[in-house]
């Protein structure tokens, strides 16, 4: 097994608590890659050296505490080409980032094609600067963490067929973003509201999602088990369903070739009328990550109303103290989970509205808005326009209240 040694620049902006928390996260995403952490590096330091990111002395220290057998280097923040090359050259091993250490994962989480057509896309567009006078310190990468899905191959091409494929890369993902459309559009036309689970990667969200549709979907403990989303009708009540997606999970520090890459897929939690943001309840550093998953969600432009899901209290000894708003719920026993029905429904009362409207024909057009935009319960036409019981959202029944009635 690939021995792993974990390094981390500590700034005067930086707490000591922050710093060894990105630290035990980066050493679950190296032992997730199936990785043997061995020893953690902290240097602190005003800001980061320009040529090697560390400075020579801590350099020198790492260089000692090699062996020089199957082992790498992994930086808690994202290197510059330079940094890695010179990285790599002065400690005779391989050097990564924690960028390219999530991408090794994906690619080897991705299962379907549109999920390896992104992760390809993102480690391309991680790759094609570094590979600029530096091909001799990344080929001895070889093949491995670093290298999976299209690293190993594509090192070896000139800059020009990698713009060629990135291109091809890009094309495919605007298929599926108009594919998703096409599936959204579908999905509209029933006018059934659309509920996103998001959260940090492990949270529980696949299992959770499996819990209140009955339906099974694949869930592991490990980092990313999943990232093709997945929609399934969920039924509230017997009278009530909505449609409910899981998606991608988030992390602290996620790469941004990754966001852009993954914002087709992330584009069903842009357009859900109600976010779940599903959190492990049990573990130690929670709140920090509904922080991350907040920033990421602010990131790719999501403002949809969120309702927190506190997830996993079956291996919470102690209270939780949380907003009164906020659900507490097991999805592995079923504990509370009724709560989470009846707080989307609630929600959805309160979006929608039943209104009566009065519509001339001189103004049909309205009547076609009322139809995109609603479901229309009664239409009727009479010598001077149309009546008509539509339920729409509430914002958009304020649009309509020059043609209201009550009956």
């Amino acid at each position: 097994m690939t021995k792993a040694y974990l390094a981390a620049l500590q700034t005067p902006d930086i707490s000591d608590y922050e710093v060894q928390d990105n630290l035990t996260e980066l050493a679950d995403l190296a032992r997730n890659a199936g990785l043997e952490v061995m020893d953690t590096i902290i240097q602190k330091k005003s800001q980061a050296v320009a040529a090697t990111y560390l400075g020579l002395g801590k350099i020198l220290e790492i260089s000692e505490m090699l062996t020089g057998a199957d082992e790498i280097i992994i930086f808690d923040d994202e290197l510059s080409p330079a940094q890695q090359g010179n990285l790599s050259e002065m400690l005779d091993c391989p050097v990564i980032d924690r960028t390219q250490l999530i991408l090794d994962i994906f690619a080897d989480r991705a299962r379907s094609k549109e999920g390896k057509i992104q992760v390809e896309l993102a480690q391309l567009e991680y790759l094609l600067p570094r590979l600029s006078g530096k091909g001799k310190a990344l080929s001895r990468l070889g093949g491995g963490i670093g290298t999976r899905g299209p690293g190993e191959t594509q090192l070896e091409t000139d800059r020009r067929r990698i713009r060629k494929r990135i291109a091809d890369l890009q094309s495919e993902i605007d298929t599926v973003k108009k594919v998703r459309q096409l599936q959204r559009t579908g999905r509209q036309r029933t006018h059934a509201p659309l509920v996103a689970l998001v959260g940090y990667t492990n949270a529980g969200k696949s299992t959770l999602l499996s819990a209140l549709t009955g339906e099974e979907t694949y869930t592991a403990d490990k980092l990313f088990a999943t990232l093709d989303p997945l929609v399934r009708r969920w039924q509230i009540s017997k009278s009530e369903w909505v449609f409910l997606s899981d998606t991608v999970g988030f992390i602290r520090k996620l790469p941004h070739t990754l966001i852009a890459a993954f914002r087709a897929t992330l584009e069903e939690v842009i357009s859900a009328d109600l976010l779940l943001h599903v959190l492990d309840a049990g573990h130690p550093q929670v709140e920090q990550q509904r922080i991350a998953v907040e920033e990421v969600l602010r990131e790719i432009g999501c403002d949809s109303p969120i309702v927190n899901v506190y997830n996993k209290i079956d291996i919470v000894e102690d209270t939780l103290i949380t907003s009164p708003e906020d659900l507490q719920v097991s999805a592995l026993t079923k504990a509370n989970l009724d709560t989470i029905g009846a707080r989307v429904s609630k929600f959805f009362a309160d979006l929608y509205v039943i209104r009566n409207y009065r519509i001339p024909y001189d103004q049909l057009a309205l009547l076609t808005f009322m139809h995109e935009q609603g479901e229309v319960y009664q239409e009727k036409y009479h010598a001077h326009g149309v009546t008509v019981e539509v339920k729409l959202k509430r914002n958009a029944a304020d649009r309509l209240v020059k043609w209201e009635y009550t009956k």
